[in-house]
């Protein structure tokens, strides 16, 4: 077994963690889930490079763009309240 086959463990616990703190109430939780998630892209596009889940890759780029969306229109809506 490569050891890179074990990174897709970590990967998933960091995408658990990051999806329990992204439903939190608290707007530091949720940037602690954001910052979590592109730890977790990150991750996942290691594994799915080394295994050439090229697919995976695909959506983890995808996923990425997405938060990032979510996190600066989430900044907007703080900044004007």
């Amino acid at each position: 077994m490569d050891l890179l086959d074990l990174v897709q463990w970590p990967a998933m616990v960091v995408t658990v963690v990051a999806a329990w703190f992204v439903a939190s109430r608290s707007a530091a939780r949720r940037r602690v889930g954001f910052w979590l998630f592109l730890a977790s892209n990150v991750l996942w596009v290691i594994w799915g490079a080394h295994t050439r889940a090229y697919a995976l890759i695909v959506l983890q780029i995808c996923l990425a763009f997405m938060n990032i969306r979510g996190e600066k229109r989430n900044a907007a809506t703080s900044a004007e309240a």
